[in-house]
């Protein structure tokens, strides 16, 4: 009877622990922004952000900061340096057998060992990028002292620290991963001004057909995202005799169509902005020229960004799943495919498999990423650039996520409930 009884009401939200997580999570996402409107010194921010207006590639990755790198607060690295170092951490599990195995085989201790060099790490990081920073903003430095620099890094980088250290709890909480909900925040935190930007100049140019435009491609880019994050691909699976009471009809082995998420356009994303940061500090004409051409508006940056997605999505696709691994875990289960040999066979099935579910995502994200300059030139609507079809991603993905752990939650809550209550 427990566990047919899987109804939730309104009312089951208050009668567990979900509202003191909830204000808990709450708690350190406002903690998170703090720093973000905490300045730092001696900079003429009003400038730096008026030379951020032309610039589309700086606006979506401010969108990301929640408007941390416009203000320039001390956490306007936010939790990029973590990322950072998770991205590095996950290539070298690739490349080195030791930490492979301290990520997939040593269970939870190896996973804080894990953890532990990442943080290490994402200090190292936020050290590099604070440098980077600083030598960007120097035209809008007051005075451009060595005391000015060595106390604007170590603000920058505590202030990284800091986000990183409230992503961890977050997670903790068990109600979604700590960096999407803070990238989510972020991002909800600029939609409005987006929205009101774009809002004024529709009505002041009288283009109220590029605003029903803009509504309708939003509205229909969620049903897609939507649609696409709770496909899956499901492989149907035979188990050995002992295991086959009742599951060999019903079991499967699933892969989403978006396993990957929006990590493929975040990389694409920092492979163009690093290219843009070196022609900067380069100073040659002709390479600043070539550069010129890869940024948003120009006339290789769409090609070379769907190439970079599709580059990026077939190698984070397989670094999450790999062919070999999954088929030797079936084999140890006794699971194997209808008509497909175990071992090398079944790993070879899987790889197609993943080949073409790579192919489909592919398309999706560059969908995704190309979509926000469609409908500026169809709507002629600029003031919502920077806000692109990846943060819509970002936003519905993590919301989903969410849901579905509150609803697990809510569920689990109610079957303790009703096994302490029910008759033995």
């Amino acid at each position: 009877a427990a566990i047919e009884d899987s109804s939730i009401d309104f009312g089951d939200f208050f009668r567990g622990k979900l509202p003191g997580k909830f204000l808990l999570l709450l708690g350190w996402l406002a903690l998170s922004r703090v720093g973000t409107y905490i300045p730092l010194p001696g900079v003429d921010r009003a400038a730096f952000s008026g030379s951020m207006t032309d610039n589309s590639l700086f606006r979506t990755l401010d969108a990301f900061s929640g408007g941390g790198i416009g203000r320039l607060g001390v956490c306007s690295l936010g939790i990029v340096p973590f990322i950072n170092a998770q991205i590095l951490f996950q290539l070298l599990g690739s490349l080195f057998p030791e930490l492979e195995r301290l990520q997939k085989k040593e269970g939870e201790a190896g996973r804080k060992k894990v953890l532990q060099y990442t943080r290490y790490a994402s200090v190292a990081f936020a050290i590099f990028q604070a440098i980077g920073q600083v030598l960007y903003i120097r035209p809008y430095a007051d005075d451009f002292s060595l005391g000015w620099i060595f106390t604007s890094i170590s603000l920058l980088t505590i202030g990284a620290v800091l986000t990183s250290y409230i992503g961890e709890r977050i997670s903790d909480i068990k109600l979604g991963n700590g960096t999407s909900l803070l990238i989510f925040t972020n991002i909800i935190s600029s939609l409005p001004a987006s929205v009101g930007r774009t809002i004024d100049q529709a009505l002041k140019d009288a283009n109220y057909a590029g605003l029903g435009t803009i509504g309708l491609s939003f509205f229909l880019l969620v049903l897609g995202i939507v649609y696409v994050q709770e496909s899956e691909r499901r492989i149907p699976l035979n188990y050995a005799s002992r295991y086959s009471g009742g599951l060999q009809k019903s079991a499967y082995l699933p892969f989403k169509i978006n396993s990957s998420g929006v990590m493929p356009i975040i990389f694409s994303t920092s492979a163009l902005a690093l290219t843009s940061s070196v022609a900067r500090f380069s100073g040659a004409t002709g390479f600043n020229n070539i550069v010129a051409t890869l940024n948003p508006g120009g006339s290789f940056y769409l090609p070379t960004n769907a190439v970079l997605i599709a580059f990026f999505n077939y190698f984070y696709t397989f670094l999450q799943l790999d062919p070999s691994d999954v088929s030797d875990q079936l084999k140890r289960q006794g699971a194997s495919i209808p008509s497909v040999r175990p071992g090398k066979a079944t790993a070879a099935f899987i790889e197609t498999v993943l080949t073409r579910i790579s192919v489909l995502d592919s398309t999706f994200l560059v969908i995704m990423a190309v979509s926000p300059a469609a409908v500026e030139w169809l709507t002629h609507l600029t003031a919502f650039r920077g806000f692109a079809g990846t943060s819509i991603l970002i936003l519905v993905g993590c919301a989903t996520d969410t849901a579905r752990k509150v609803k697990a939650e809510l569920i689990s809550q109610k079957y303790r409930v009703l096994d302490f209550t029910s008759d033995t």
